[in-house]
């Protein structure tokens, strides 16, 4: 089996499976030609795989942006007002914890949460989808989470505890409140234990919490306490011993991200934010579904004038890159779904543009051959030739391309460049079509010509001498 064997049918073999990720697990077809008419729901076959104790299904939904799916925005902004500049940061991420975690609780699906740092302006950015209710949805941001400390309860075993061991079932011990509360918490931050190297959680308690705490472990030495979150537990150490200077040292096997993840959310409690309501709009479903039916129609049309565009100029070879334009668009479609990417009008904008500029290969190239068999080389010389030569183009202009789209994204987040969630989108999708667009405009499209030569040469030995 030769190379371009091989890369022929690596390249069936990924159009195939991306076409099998790309459709829908369900579609209707529902058209009428004269007194011709078809009403069919198809059904496609999905694979679910349990692997390692993940399941890995080919039924990938596309997601979509609030743009498309109907919702609500709300803009916060904190008021950092009593907060000292070195804590702001920690501050706006602690707000944006909290409320993660409160709309995780109530069940939204996908929800966007961003923060926004301009100058001395703090803001939160958070989209809910399927939301549309504005008291629904502010009652879902408008509070800080509520920290206390509770102390687990004495429970008295009857004498015939064996035969009532369920009473002591972890499910049935109970804390009771004490009036240690997020109030008296100063301050908790991620320290590394130094005799271990282990991440550990530091507590810092004002003067009013020092001698509650001091008082609490005291007169508790064996017991456990609880640190609660919105009436959730997050941690029950056991306490081995007084401490009276208003430090804990909390140790409970954290790596490093799940202990930033808590001192996050302590320091939710400690540092109430203040939040206003800045902006708030609501986005119906029936105006998204507009909106993608004209973006999906918009596309078809694009692609079905590229490819006229194509076939028109370039013959048979423009027939070859419409062929490679559809492997496109299939596989692009396959990589939102794998890479999750979330598709918004502006997105959609990215991915009408990227189709139009996936054929910029392919018209270099083909103008290159022209001109080379024009001076007399053969086929294969002159496609070989034109691939070479227009490479050096074919890189610096997407190249370009893809240098604009990671300023638009902003990877490194940084504040002197764009942070928004929509022009975000536009760059990841245009990023994604540049970079598929140059492995069909140039690999596949260079492989499907080379597959095809025998049968392209004798036609194009035809018209030259013709």
């Amino acid at each position: 089996m030769t190379s371009l064997t091989k890369r022929l049918l690596f390249i069936v073999f990924l159009t195939i499976f991306s076409a099998y990720i790309a459709l829908p697990s369900q579609f209707n077809l529902d058209f009428s030609i004269a007194n011709f008419k078809v009403q069919k729901e198809i059904h496609v076959p999905k694979i679910s795989i349990n692997l390692f104790g993940n399941n890995f299904s080919s039924d990938i939904p596309l997601k979509k942006g609030l743009d498309l799916q109907g919702g609500m925005q709300v803009v916060l902004q904190a008021d950092m007002t009593n907060i000292a500049a070195e804590d702001r940061d920690d501050a706006l991420d602690s707000a944006q914890e909290i409320i993660r975690r409160r709309i995780d609780l109530y069940g939204v699906n996908e929800p966007v949460i961003q923060t926004s740092k301009s100058g001395d302006q703090y803001r939160l950015i958070i989209e809910l989808p399927g939301i549309d209710d504005p008291k629904e949805a502010l009652s879902l941001v408008g509070t800080t989470a509520q920290l206390d400390f509770r102390l687990e309860k004495e429970i008295e075993l009857p004498d015939d505890s064996e035969e009532n061991l369920e009473l002591i079932l972890p499910d049935n011990l109970g804390f009771v409140q004490t009036e240690l509360t997020g109030k008296e918490l100063k301050k908790a931050n991620v320290q590394f234990d130094p005799n271990t190297g282990e991440p550990v959680i530091a507590l810092q308690f004002d003067g009013t919490g020092t001698d509650l705490f001091a008082a609490l472990t005291t007169d508790n030495i064996g017991k456990r306490i609880g640190i609660f979150i919105d009436g959730i537990p997050v941690v029950m150490p056991v306490v081995s011993t007084a401490i009276l200077d208003g430090r804990a040292i909390l140790t409970g096997g954290f790596d490093i991200e799940s202990a930033k993840q808590l001192s996050i959310q302590l320091n939710a409690g400690a540092l109430p934010v203040p939040i206003d309501i800045l902006e708030q709009r609501t986005i119906g479903a029936n105006l998204g579904e507009a909106s993608i039916q004209q973006s999906v129609f918009a596309g078809l049309v694009g692609l079905g004038l590229v490819i006229v565009f194509m076939i028109l100029n370039y013959g048979f070879h423009g027939s070859i890159a419409a062929l490679a334009l559809v492997v496109y668009s299939v596989l692009t479609i396959a990589v939102y779904k794998i890479l999750g990417v979330t598709l918004t009008l502006p997105g959609i904008a990215g991915l009408l543009l990227s189709i139009g500029m996936a054929v910029d290969a392919n018209i270099l190239i083909f103008e290159r051959f022209k001109e080379e068999f024009r001076v007399g080389h053969s086929y294969l010389n002159a496609l070989e030739l034109g691939f070479g030569r227009a490479w050096e183009s074919i890189k610096d202009a997407n190249l370009a391309t893809i240098i604009t789209a990671l300023v638009l994204i902003n990877p490194l987040n940084l504040e002197f460049l764009n942070r928004s969630g929509l022009v975000r989108g536009f760059g990841v999708t245009l990023l994604i079509g540049v970079l598929l667009s140059l492995f069909t405009g140039v690999v596949v499209s260079r492989t499907l010509l080379r597959s095809f030569a025998p049968i392209l040469e004798k036609i194009y030995k035809k018209k030259d001498k013709s």
